[in-house]
């Protein structure tokens, strides 16, 4: 029988309110949390695989490697329906964004959690649970990428973002909103992704990436320093539309120099990076140095993005390909 792997990692929605110390602790395996949905007429599609019982903040790019590779071993091998990853939700983004840019599958890949522990009044682990299996089940979700699902929104690794530090509906698409709802039981979807990107296909990713965020009057230490400690990519949150102070311009001379790429974000959470601006630092004085606007990515994404790209290039084209769509 074709399965639906449920690949849980840890999370909020593995803890519970320790009695001692009045603080939300790991507390609830894998089989715990199942236990929910031991009744419901899914739970025969279902495998588990226990990948880790850590707090999100502790997922790093290596793990989100790891998974990457068991799911494709899974794909290839297996033939599921689908998949669920159950994730902490503050590097939720991250997680489902790596994934995304690496697997070419129109197998569905949802990504969920909870923003409530299990001994919180109103918590939406088990809801959200339910929610992206039927996502993962659904017909309608093939070929669509990885899926974050929650608070019954669905909405494309691409482009949502956590945007607000408690609310249950905070994962959003900001600039395009969600793809499509759980209604009901009934998996609805009332548009496509915007845009997709190639596929990457990596085996490694690059560690000497760093992500920086600009200020007024920021300059060039930072990236000094990071060129010093033998850093390979910079990725910079810039002003508004991409543009940053003058005093960080040597620095990122000197990074474009030794060949390591400069990829310019925005700071804002939500709107595009372009290069209007012709000033010293504006975004059109930046592309004119040999900088690259992730047009459409938060930084943390760019970062993640920027890892895998450079195990396979360098090439400034071939950056910019991926990066300015």
């Amino acid at each position: 029988m074709k399965k639906i792997y449920m690949i849980f990692t840890g999370g909020t929605i593995s803890m519970k309110i320790d009695d001692v110390s009045h603080t939300v602790k790991p507390a609830l395996s894998a089989k715990e949390i199942m236990q929910s949905l031991l009744h419901s007429e899914l739970y025969h599609e279902l495998e588990v695989i226990e990948f880790s019982e850590i707090p999100s903040p502790s997922m790093t790019p290596v793990m989100m490697l790891e998974m990457t590779k068991l799911i494709q071993r899974l794909i290839e091998f297996e033939d599921p329906i689908g998949f669920v990853i159950i994730h902490g939700t503050d590097t939720l983004e991250e997680t489902a964004f790596f994934i995304d840019s690496c697997i070419d599958t129109d197998i569905p890949i949802v990504v969920t959690g909870s923003m409530k522990s299990s001994s919180e009044l109103g918590f939406d682990g088990i809801n959200n649970l339910v929610s992206s299996i039927l996502v993962a089940k659904s017909t309608k979700s093939h070929g669509r990428g990885v899926l974050v699902v929650m608070n019954d929104q669905i909405n494309a690794a691409s482009e949502v973002t956590k945007s607000n530090t408690l609310s249950l509906d905070t994962f959003k698409s900001l600039d395009y909103g969600p793809l499509g709802i759980v209604d009901n039981k009934e998996v609805l979807f009332h548009r496509n992704v915007t845009s997709q990107r190639n596929k990457l296909k990596i085996t490694d990713i690059e560690h000497n990436v760093y992500l920086l965020k600009s200020y007024s009057g920021s300059d060039s230490l930072l990236i000094d320093y990071l060129l010093s400690q033998n850093a390979k990519g910079i990725v910079i949150e810039a002003l508004g539309r991409g543009n940053l102070p003058p005093l960080m311009i040597p620095g990122i001379e000197k990074a474009l120099k030794l060949d390591v790429p400069v990829i310019i974000t925005s700071r804002c959470p939500s709107g595009r990076t372009l290069d209007s601006y012709g000033y010293i630092g504006g975004g059109k004085y930046l592309t004119e140095m040999g900088c690259i606007m992730a047009t459409s990515l938060n930084g943390q994404k760019a970062r993640l993005l920027l890892m895998q790209a450079l195990t396979i290039s360098s090439d400034s084209n071939f950056l910019k390909g991926l990066f300015t769509i």
